[in-house]
């Protein structure tokens, strides 16, 4: 298997000034602290500051960093949204590598919804999972802090004309535990949702690869 180095020597193709591609891979590691997830989070300027990464070669690693991150998200690509399984596995790659919170709202619609099962057995009979119509970014918080908004929320999910939502949003530290406030935003947010008629089904919590789905662990 080859080294991260190496990996990266085959993108950059060649180094600078005596130094080889495989050096110039270890030096961008090393100007990343050795944390290679801190690369999915880089821009091109980013890496243009690193001796020997011009603009040219900052281009190559950030296509090839996008192109990774389609491929993750390609077999999880789909229309219908069954369970919170699917949405980690929708917006994992999005969400896990990001350095600051940031809450994203799926809409989804009934067409070719099923009845939610095999999610928790205390759901509402009348909660349906369904085709997913679309997905924005709502908020965008600090390292540790995000915040919710009803009014945010609930507009795009009306311009989006969704039976129902669910809650994505990400913890940087990698642990998905939900804070007390998340609990309690939430609840907030299934009031606002029950008294306008849309549903928000779940909030999803993205750590490091995995999950927490507020609904499963009964803190909704």
């Amino acid at each position: 298997m080859l080294k991260d180095s190496e990996l990266l020597a085959i993108i950059l193709k060649s180094g600078y000034q005596g130094t080889t591609a495989v050096q110039l891979g270890e030096q961008i590691l090393t100007a990343l602290g050795g944390d290679l997830k801190r690369m999915a989070d880089y821009k091109s300027k980013q890496f243009e500051k690193i001796k020997g990464v011009g603009e040219a070669k900052a281009a190559q690693i950030v296509a090839a960093l996008e192109l990774g991150k389609r491929l993750a998200r390609f077999h999880a690509e789909r229309d219908k949204i069954t369970s919170p399984s699917d949405v980690a596995d929708l917006m994992m790659s999005k969400m896990r590598y990001l350095q600051k919170e940031i809450v994203c709202v799926l809409c989804l619609d009934t067409k070719g919804g099923v009845t939610t099962k095999g999610i928790a057995g205390d759901l509402d009979s009348d909660l349906t999972w369904g085709k997913k119509l679309s997905e924005a970014t709502v908020f965008e918080g600090t390292l540790n802090a995000s915040v919710f908004h009803p009014r945010e929320i609930f507009r795009f999910a009306i311009e989006e004309s969704a039976n129902s939502i669910v809650l994505v949003h990400n913890h940087p530290s990698g642990d998905p535990q939900p804070s007390q406030e998340d609990i309690r935003a939430t609840k907030q947010l299934i009031e606002a949702g029950n008294q306008i008629g849309i549903k928000v089904l779940d909030h999803i919590v993205i750590g490091d690869g995995i999950f927490v789905s507020l609904k499963e662990e009964g803190f909704i």
